[in-house]
């Protein structure tokens, strides 16, 4: 019992040493699983990027919308989301966690992964556009967000097209 409790005494020390080593001089590789026990012993958020957004919502009956994204893909219901290239990277995989448990097209719940596939004239600074489906219809499960304020992390990158 008692070397178990001086490994894990040395446990703390460890992420001192850690939080104190100056920017740069961290790993090449990153480690996600080391990251998070960090966070969790020093009390703090992993760094990853966030953003607090104003949303709006797209269907395909819209105005102005085609069937393809703007990286040539086919937008995907409850997936797809514009966003402003110049503060999120398209081909990003961000985590609304505002979204978690909305009615999916199939009937599943929404895990809050959307893909960043898409730009629209309107969608500057911190702003996205969260497309639902094929008509206005698509949009009534989505309106009881908070649009006016929306927690994206990004957690991911994908390539080709985003999943259906």
């Amino acid at each position: 019992m008692r070397r178990r409790l001086a490994a894990l005494a040395t446990i703390p020390a460890i992420a001192l040493s850690i939080a104190a080593l100056p920017t740069g001089a961290t790993a090449a590789a990153s480690d996600p699983v080391g990251d998070m026990i960090v966070s969790i012993m020093t009390g703090s958020l992993p760094t990853v990027a966030g953003w607090n957004l104003k949303a709006t919502l797209y269907h395909a009956g819209a105005k102005g919308v085609g069937a393809l994204d703007s990286l040539g893909c086919k937008v995907v219901a409850m997936r797809t989301v514009a966003v402003d290239r110049n503060l999120i990277p398209k081909r990003s995989v961000l985590f609304i966690k505002e979204t978690v448990g909305l009615k999916m097209p199939d009937g599943t719940s929404h895990d809050g992964y959307w893909y960043a596939s898409d730009v629209g004239g309107g969608i500057k600074g911190q702003r996205i556009d969260l497309y639902t489906g094929a008509n206005a219809r698509s949009m009534g499960q989505a309106r009881g967000l908070n649009l006016a304020s929306l927690t994206a992390v990004k957690v991911g990158e994908f390539k080709g097209c985003p999943p259906n």
